[in-house]
């Protein structure tokens, strides 16, 4: 306290201002330097990059101060052209931003993508306070190798690559702002291979007691269900996509086809219209379903997995899924002799058929033993 009493009386003989507060006082001569009123400490005052930085000096002695204030402006001056890396919570606001504005990208796209960044922030919560430059590779490494763990192998590396996207949006952000190139630290996370999930689909007897089962359900929702499934099972239509936005005009009973159209608004997944024959049980299927109702859309529900899961369970049948009946029509294509090429066409495949060869190229092993047994030397 005597040294600040010793030197207040000095200060007075100086040009100085007071702030409107009366809490700083400022000297004309000797700019970027403060002095707290009450305190006598003194402050160096500097604007970086627009943002206002007072740091204090750290004595009460004039003297002192001008000697610690120039070394402050020099440490400020060489930092001034130097930018901080964004936090990863602002470079996941402007990942959003360039996903929202993404045209190519399909809603369901976009929403998918979203849950991926929900599953790195309930993974690694920690991540979103750190800046870009404080994420160490090492870091990345152990957080890929607990969720590789944890998800299924396609969710993993969608969810790796969506933050590979988020800290590349920052790094973008971080060379607009005239910051220095930064180092992805995920660049190194791999995919991990996909495995082929081995398809246990019902015989043509057990689909049939499925069907019966599922239209038997409570609520009055059991024969909606079951339309649907034999929907799904006898087009091989992805069914969020295509399936449910079909409509009675899409039916051309002349050539007997489905003019798959998709959503009114994204389309099909691959932006393109196609036609998938009627096979007889659709035909069937739809005649009796037009007797009810011939125009809008032709189906009444939009999904059905969970009455899928029950009614498996009470059959002692492997569960499937909505997807799975789409494996299911082209696997009864393929064992009723169409082509690969051309059931990934009714597929809607854009490979020729290469995902549908890996996909359903090995046929289970009942109508595999039975094509053998017409092969004779």
């Amino acid at each position: 306290m005597s040294e600040i009493l010793d030197v207040l009386p000095e200060t007075k003989k100086r040009d100085e201002h007071l702030s409107k507060d009366g809490k700083w006082r400022s000297f004309p001569k000797v700019p970027n330097l403060l002095q707290y009123v009450s305190s006598g400490g003194y402050y160096g005052r500097i604007k970086v990059n627009g943002k206002l930085i007072r740091e204090s000096l750290k004595t009460t002695v004039w003297t002192t101060a001008k000697l610690r204030l120039a070394d402050f402006q020099k440490r400020r001056q060489e930092a001034r052209g130097r930018v901080d890396a964004p936090l990863f919570s602002e470079a996941v606001e402007r990942f959003k931003r360039d996903l929202d504005s993404n045209l190519r990208l399909k809603p369901q796209s976009k929403q998918y993508r979203l849950w991926c960044l929900l599953k790195i922030e309930t993974s690694w919560p920690k991540l979103w306070d750190l800046r870009l430059d404080e994420i160490p590779e090492t870091a990345c490494k152990e957080w890929a190798a607990q969720l590789k763990n944890a998800i299924a192998c396609h969710y993993f590396n969608n969810t790796v690559g969506t933050l590979k996207q988020v800290i590349e949006a920052g790094m973008k952000m971080h060379l607009e702002k005239g910051g220095p190139p930064l180092k992805n630290p995920s660049a190194l996370l791999e995919r991990v291979p996909v495995k082929q999930k081995e398809l246990d689909l019902p015989e043509a007897s057990l689909f049939r007691g499925l069907i019966d089962n599922l239209r038997k359900g409570s609520g009055g929702w059991g024969p909606r269900v079951g339309d649907l499934v034999e929907f799904l099972a006898y087009s091989g239509l992805r069914i969020h996509s295509e399936a449910i936005w079909v409509t009675w005009d899409d039916i051309d009973w002349e050539r007997k086809q489905i003019v798959v159209r998709g959503h009114p608004v994204t389309g099909t997944k691959n932006n393109e219209v196609r036609r998938v024959p009627l096979i007889s049980n659709m035909v069937s299927l739809l005649k009796r379903l037009k007797r009810s109702s011939a125009t809008g859309r032709i189906l009444r529900v939009t999904h059905c997995n969970e009455a899928l899961t029950r009614a498996c369970k009470e059959l002692n049948i492997s569960r499937i899924t909505h997807h799975d009946l789409r494996h299911l029509f082209a696997t009864r294509c393929i064992e009723s002799g169409v082509d690969i090429p051309t059931v990934a066409k009714w597929l809607g495949h854009k490979d020729g058929g290469l995902l549908a060869l890996k996909t359903y190229g090995h046929l289970r092993n009942e109508h595999s033993q039975a094509m053998a047994k017409k092969v004779k030397f």
